[in-house]
């Protein structure tokens, strides 16, 4: 492996993504992506008595889906990097527990499954392991009663508020096969530009991706043009704004090709999510299932995949803490 400039690393071996798997919640169901999920759920606690015990389902679910996908069976698997927004990350260990694969639990907010794809690469490309695993989930309602209010109280949602994903997006990395490759991964550094309101997430997290991208580039001698579509995880509509915005003052104009996946998830019109979606399975899943996709068939060959979180938890909200954001990217190549 190579070190390119300040934060990027160039995989000399460059890392195949086998296989993607993806399940959804009935809101995801019901929105344009809908068709390229594995399972589309119909139900909030899919037959659990919590919410977070259905969380821990979908993520042992999609796991087990991936798996069969695949061909590649448990015991091939090295090593598991999984991780989720609940305290403790519980729902990727009380979900993986029977799996019996050395386990990483990864915290990332919603960067977590781009983090994991990272740092799993890193141990593939080395020759440490063969075949890895990157998985993550989240939930709406789990996450509104940790995060937020309990949805009991039916409190109003600004307009500048995301929509919590619920499921799971998981991904097998493995030293063998024909792409899609990760090339590069560039992680990201922690940008906090003094953003309070856990209300909007994407003005919280933009600045991070943007320092991402532009490290990015610089690092590696590309530019907007390489790729034929830059990602984010879950900037959301305004967070998508601000990032074109910001990007464009440092000279990289990128609207013509950058896609967010909270944009993607939901009809906005229709479906009443305010700025669009957010959660780590946000990008989790649109990867898995979409952006996968079209690299597997040739529709896309080169993208930039860069997956936000907002470092924050209720007890920082509470205590009057600014909200700082971190950014992961990927080089994925055919």
């Amino acid at each position: 492996m190579e070190h390119l400039g300040k934060q990027t690393i160039k995989l000399d071996k460059p890392v195949t993504i086998l296989e993607t798997a993806c399940i959804v919640g009935p809101k995801e169901s019901d929105g344009p992506m809908a068709q390229y999920f594995d399972q589309c759920l119909q139900d909030e606690f899919w037959g659990e008595k919590t919410w977070e015990k259905a969380e821990s389902k979908i993520l042992k679910e999609t796991v087990n889906t991936l798996i069969s996908k695949s061909g590649v069976p448990a015991n091939q698997i090295n090593y598991c990097f999984a991780g989720d927004l609940l305290n403790q990350c519980i729902s990727s260990s009380f979900g993986l527990r029977e799996l019996n694969i050395p386990f990483f639990g990864v915290f990332g907010a919603c960067s977590t499954f781009a983090e994991s794809m990272c740092l799993g690469s890193v141990f593939v490309s080395s020759g440490s392991a063969t075949n890895v695993l990157c998985a993550t989930s989240s939930h709406f309602c789990s996450a509104e009663k940790q995060f937020r209010f309990p949805l009991e109280l039916g409190n109003q949602r600004p307009p500048s508020s995301q929509w919590t994903v619920t499921g799971s997006g998981a991904a097998i990395l493995s030293s063998t096969g024909d792409g899609p490759y990760i090339t590069h991964i560039t992680p990201g550094k922690i940008i906090d530009l003094g953003i309070t309101d856990a209300n909007n997430m994407g003005a919280a997290m933009a600045p991070a991706f943007v320092d991402t991208l532009i490290n990015h580039f610089n690092d590696t001698g590309r530019n907007p043009s390489y790729y034929d579509a830059i990602i984010s995880g879950d900037l959301g509509y305004i967070g998508k704004d601000i990032a074109i915005d910001l990007a464009l003052s440092k000279g990289y104009d990128i609207k013509d090709n950058y896609y967010d996946c909270g944009v993607l998830m939901f009809d906005k019109k229709n479906q009443d999510t305010h700025s669009g979606g957010s959660g780590c399975a946000c990008l989790g899943t649109i990867f898995s299932g979409y952006f996968f996709k079209q690299l597997k068939e040739r529709k896309l060959k080169r993208i930039l995949l860069i997956a936000t979180g907002a470092l924050m938890n209720s007890t920082s909200s509470q205590q009057g803490e600014s909200i700082p954001g971190i950014a992961h990217a990927l080089s994925i190549e055919v």
